[in-house]
């Protein structure tokens, strides 16, 4: 369990007012859900996100795992961003197993972990590969494996599919779906895109304007396992136009 309790974060400035990016947000996300995050551009998503990772400590407020705080704590967490930053210098098997050759897991045991799921979420043949060798798309996958596969029970996605093409984003939200159902991982996930978020979510947190605030949680009460064509689904239309609703009515306002 992930538990936000009146998290506000402050960035002070020399030369201006400090800009408040998060004021009074309580969030709980049990083990194992699915839960993204929506809102309009300089609304805090990725101050959350920083909050949790242990990258920035919140002006006032907690976060706690299984009841234990974590403030200011990195290594709790698995955290990916928008780039895929793997090392180019690295083949493609070096980069999955990374994560755990930081911790500490020796090489050959990695591997032995990281080979069969690279065969099995469609990475077989590409271990000898470099980076600049694949598609955006297969690139994506590698980095979510090393993500998975560093042993934390949450991942952190800051909206990894931002930067492909249409065919390839509808790809991987399956395969990530595939691959959230065998991890069994409690993930959050940031995105801009209303459609991805209903299609993939247990949960959906819509936010404000800055100061970041909840403005709304919308449980997604779609079955499982989801097909494609859920999306033309009274259901999923009426969740979208809600969100849109919300989303119209906040003011964007740049970082």
């Amino acid at each position: 369990m992930l538990v936000l309790t009146e998290i506000s974060k402050r960035f002070e400035s020399p030369h201006g007012p400090p800009v408040d990016a998060l004021e009074s947000l309580s969030l709980n996300v049990p083990a194992g859900r699915f839960v993204s995050i929506l809102g309009p551009s300089g609304c805090g998503k990725s101050t959350i996100f920083n909050v949790i990772a242990g990258l920035e400590v919140p002006t006032s407020g907690s976060v706690c795992v299984d009841g234990v705080p974590i403030d200011g704590l990195s290594g709790v967490v698995a955290y990916m961003l928008q780039k895929d930053l793997l090392l180019p210098w690295r083949s493609i098997i070096d980069n999955v197993v990374l994560g755990m050759e930081i911790d500490g897991i020796p090489k050959r045991e990695a591997y032995a972990r990281a080979r069969p799921l690279l065969e099995r979420y469609g990475l077989g043949g590409f271990e000898s590969r470099y980076p600049s060798q694949l598609s955006g798309g297969m690139r994506q996958r590698a980095a979510l494996l090393r993500t998975m596969l560093c042993d934390r029970e949450i991942v952190l996605l800051d909206e990894p599919f931002a930067a492909l093409d249409a065919q390839t984003r509808a790809d991987m939200q399956e395969w990530l779906l595939d691959v959230w159902d065998d991890f069994k991982k409690t993930v959050v996930f940031v995105t801009h895109d209303v459609d991805e978020a209903i299609y993939l979510s247990d949960e959906i947190v819509v936010m404000s304007a800055r100061p970041g605030r909840i403005v709304e949680r919308l449980p997604i009460e779609l079955a499982r396992p989801r097909q494609r064509s859920v999306i033309t689904a009274p259901a999923f239309i009426a969740y979208k136009e809600r969100i849109l609703a919300h989303l119209e009515r906040t003011v964007s306002i740049p970082r």
